[in-house]
């Protein structure tokens, strides 16, 4: 079966950070308790990570999830402000049913990056939880989700919004049968700050 262009779009960005930041693929394995031939998998687009997977690998490469965007062709604003609607990098985790579109410009020095994230009916990011490093909030737009941070599984509507650290384990998805869920979401890379 050939590659999916999603799946090698990825993969290349993955190998690039991977590679600017002179990382074996041994030394990533060992850090993500991931195997190598996975990861070479992953990096050659013949596997679709799930984002359990992809938020393992950005922690291990140092960035947050909007660093796995492949950076946009020609960016002739040397201090971009705005993201123009049809200029905005998207990565579908497509065996998922997660489409999530990156909002704000590239290279913040907060590393806080804003996400438009669509879910199908029935999509998630799986039965297994995930932690990173940083914080996340976010506002549920339309739809439900069902946000599930550690032991509490939190049924939410169209209005609701949350906020957790993301070294809580947890996991998303769209309950419903039938209609989308779609969300803005935002991911601070780092510790959450004390205010």
């Amino acid at each position: 079966m050939p590659a999916d262009p999603v799946d090698r779009a990825v993969g290349r960005r993955l190998r690039a950070l991977r590679q600017e930041r002179r990382l074996s693929l041994e030394t990533v394995a060992a850090s993500t308790g991931l195997s190598i031939g996975f990861i070479s998998q992953v990096e050659r687009g013949l596997s679709s990570p799930s984002l359990r997977v992809l938020a393992l690998l950005a922690d291990t490469l140092q960035t947050g999830i909007g660093g796995l965007f492949e950076p946009a062709a020609a960016q002739p604003d040397a201090d971009p402000i705005v993201v123009f609607e049809k200029d905005r990098p998207e990565l579908q985790l497509w065996r998922a049913g997660i489409t999530k579109q990156l909002l704000t410009p590239p290279g913040g020095a907060q590393g806080l990056s804003l996400f438009h994230m669509v879910l199908k009916p029935g999509a998630s990011t799986g039965a297994e939880p995930f932690a990173h490093d940083g914080e996340e909030a976010g506002l549920v737009l339309e739809g439900r989700l069902t946000l599930v941070v550690e032991t509490r599984t939190l049924d939410l509507k169209a209005g609701d919004s949350f906020r957790f650290a993301s070294r809580r384990p947890h996991r998303f998805g769209n309950p419903a049968a039938r209609g989308r869920t779609v969300v803005l979401w935002v991911n601070v890379l780092g510790a959450p700050q004390a205010v």
